[in-house]
């Protein structure tokens, strides 16, 4: 009676295999709910014939009938919202996301999401529709360190810093997967597994060369912390690391993700990135010897379809062994059971979710205030914003990016019937009586030819939309005018965009300029000819209304960047140089346009010692830290207070480390205090000669700010 249930509500492609089901399979253990997920699993293991084992191994799974095991598609994406599925909420890209500095907001944005996503998969189960993008496995989020701002693909991270990233990446994670002690609300994933951050022109034959140091401190920290949070998968990525295919990296995969950490979900391939193996690597000569060396170093699920067609063979041929096989199914199955694939659907927690939870106006107004908190003032030249309607009565909003809807989603979005444009917002937001035009301006090739310069001449103010777009910073093949197959080659912005930022400077009128984009962009050009400059990344479809209300006062921006902002490339070692040395603000000493963790605001707060640090701390200590905020000036505002740390002697050029942070909002002339703590244990640095964490002994210096190159508040302690 429960498997009909089961045929009834849940999958319904298998109401076409009941026929020819055993009465041993309705009896089966891993059909058994009351069974634990191991026994489940390994009931269902035992069952399965190798031909079978080997259909399970693929991203676009088989069905099994005779045991009713349906066809399953993993892959989905929720990036920033529930992505290429049709209508779900969009929230800002997720650079964006780290902008907020937020990890509580954040985990609300992945709750809101995985409630889409199981909603969405709910609906699509009652019309038969299991195809790609319709599951519950969803590979989000991309924790890579945004080491070089010429990555098309980093405006998809949670930017440059490991501890940031971490901190993001773990409150996406639990949001995603939620807190019932049976079942996975979804699966998230981490990827992409590991020193993976262009260049994405080389990307499927290029080989990271990082030192065990930097491997450990920097690329691996973030993964590590996801594990803790016990995220569900781990996705390996395309390009070699010191000379091994990160999908066949047996270090990697086994040694370190399963044993070291373990990491008990599974690990799937990047897609196609085992044809990479043999293709573009070229480390072995056929996709037999591929097939049979991942299965080996621990991988688990293919996106591609090289398993399925050539792991039979590999077997034949005895380069690996059933046992080989099983080891790679089970953490699959596993997953599988765990989001309840194979139970009744009244029995899960998210059953009842439906087309009324997706894009639920609670969702649109989280969409909203994210945004607000994504985004970063840069300049406000004499107080210039908050604009007054008042005194601005005729405004011209101009640019090719004031009412495009690709420079609001970013890549990797999903669909909105209500995306509010930067256009749209403003005009929305004003009053009746004040003048709104809207002109394109320019396009992204034309230097000679200008739109709207006249109607700015005669309006009180212009604000100028400008920057990149998807299509010219992204993965490469999605982002299709990139000069770099999805990188940039520089740091600036289309050259039309500066040329009709020039035109209107000629007006003498005030200009306020809008950047968007995903990464570090030369903002020094764009200063030159603008009295504000606000960066908005991409912000999501409620961004135009969040970007209209900080335009115009009714709310503090409170933004930070989670990347340095350099004034030249050439500051930059080689972009293929995988080295941190010289890279990040943890480890340039240089001049910066605007440092990591940078942020105005329409107000002013000053910093106070709630309680003074203890001179000494043991290894097994937490420090705890309170700061006293004083909002002293005319508005209310959020602030972060960002806390680092110098340590004692020499980490391979280490120069300062975000080790807590905490966003609080404080009223005008108001105080409030930030509580924070900092583990000593999480103070550890690797030792190449002992291949160890220890804990460095000695005086350190703990400063805070609100950023990375700001010292309000200074203070040292010592750990013997």
């Amino acid at each position: 009676m429960m498997l009909n249930v089961y045929h009834r509500y849940f999958f319904i492609p298998i109401l076409f295999f009941t026929g020819s089901m055993s009465v041993g399979a309705q009896q089966s253990v891993y059909r058994q709910t009351a069974a634990s997920v191991e026994e489940r699993a390994a009931d269902l293991l035992k069952q399965l014939s190798l031909d079978e084992k080997i259909g399970l191994l693929g991203y676009n799974s088989k069905p099994v009938q005779r045991l009713g095991i349906p066809s399953y598609n993993w892959w989905n994406e929720a990036l920033h919202g529930v992505a290429r599925a049709g209508k779900a909420t969009v929230f800002p890209q997720a650079i964006g996301l780290a902008a907020t500095f937020n990890d509580e907001l954040i985990f609300r944005v992945a709750d809101a999401i995985s409630t889409e996503a199981r909603a969405k998969y709910n609906e699509a189960l009652k019309i038969n529709n299991t195809v790609q993008y319709t599951g519950l496995t969803f590979w989000s989020p991309n924790i890579n360190i945004f080491r070089d701002p010429r990555w098309g693909r980093g405006q998809e991270t949670y930017g440059e810093d490991p501890y940031l990233t971490g901190v993001i990446g773990q409150s996406f994670v639990k949001g995603m997967q939620g807190n019932d002690q049976r079942y996975l609300k979804t699966a998230a994933c981490a990827k992409h597994f590991a020193a993976h951050s262009g260049p994405e022109e080389t990307r499927h034959s290029f080989n990271a060369q990082v030192t065990e140091k930097d491997l450990r401190e920097t690329y691996l920290y973030a993964f590590q912390k996801l594990v803790e949070a016990n995220v569900e998968a781990v996705m390996c990525a395309y390009n070699r690391l010191n000379g091994t295919p990160c999908c066949s990296n047996t270090a990697l995969l086994t040694d370190i993700l399963r044993n070291e950490w373990k990491f008990k979900g599974h690990i799937v391939a990047d897609c196609w990135a085992l044809d990479d193996i043999y293709k573009g690597h070229k480390v072995v000569s056929s996709p037999e010897e591929v097939a049979a060396a991942v299965v080996k170093a621990g991988l688990n699920l293919d996106c591609s379809e090289l398993l399925q067609k050539h792991l039979q063979a590999a077997v034949q041929k005895n380069l690996l062994t059933e046992k080989d096989v099983d080891r790679a199914l089970l953490p699959l199955l596993r997953t599988l059971l765990r989001l309840g694939i194979f139970d009744p659907q009244e029995m899960q927690p998210y059953h009842h979710l439906g087309e009324a939870d997706i894009h639920h106006p609670d969702h649109v107004k989280l969409a909203k205030e994210t945004a607000l908190q994504s985004i970063v003032l840069l300049k406000n030249n004499g107080n210039i914003l908050p604009l007054s309607q008042a005194q601005y009565k005729s405004i011209v909003l101009i640019g090719p990016n004031a009412a495009s809807v690709g420079p609001m989603l970013g890549n990797y979005h999903g669909l909105s019937s209500d995306i509010v444009t930067f256009a749209e917002g403003i005009a929305g937001y004003v009053h009746n009586g004040v003048v709104v035009q809207y002109e394109q301006g320019c396009n992204d090739t034309d230097t000679t030819h200008f739109g709207g310069i006249w109607a700015a001449g005669n309006a009180d103010i212009s604000i100028a939309f400008v920057g990149l777009s998807p299509v010219l910073e992204g993965e490469e093949h999605d982002a299709f005018l990139s000069p770099k197959g999805g990188d940039k080659a520089g740091l600036s912005i289309p050259l039309p965009h500066l040329k009709l930022l020039q035109q209107l400077k000629k007006n003498n009128k005030p200009l306020v300029v809008v950047l968007t984009g995903g990464s570090a962009l030369d903002v020094a050009a764009v200063e030159a000819y603008a009295d504000a400059v606000l960066l908005a990344w991409y912000p999501g479809e409620q961004g135009g209304n969040a970007l209209a209300e900080i335009l115009f006062g009714k709310v503090s921006p409170s933004g930070s960047l989670p990347v340095t902002f350099y004034h030249s490339l050439t500051d930059l070692p080689a972009y293929d140089n995988y080295s941190m040395r010289g890279r990040t603000y943890r480890y340039y000493s240089g001049q910066v346009q605007y440092p990591f963790g940078f942020g105005l605001s329409y107000t002013q707060f000053s910093y106070s010692w709630k309680q003074n640090l203890h001179p000494f701390y043991k290894r097994t200590d937490t420090i705890s830290i309170a700061v006293d905020v004083t909002n002293t000036g005319a508005m209310k505002g959020d602030e972060i207070v960002q806390v680092y740390v110098h340590y004692p002697g020499e980490h391979n050029g280490l120069i300062r480390e975000l080790r807590a942070f905490k966003r609080i909002q404080v009223e005008s002339g108001a105080a409030k205090t930030a509580f924070l703590k900092i583990p000593v244990s999480s103070l550890q640095k690797w030792d190449e000669k002992k291949h160890a964490w220890f804990i460095p002994a000695g005086k350190y210096q703990l400063v805070a700010g609100r950023h990375s190159r700001d010292s309000k508040l200074v203070s040292t302690f010592e750990i013997k």
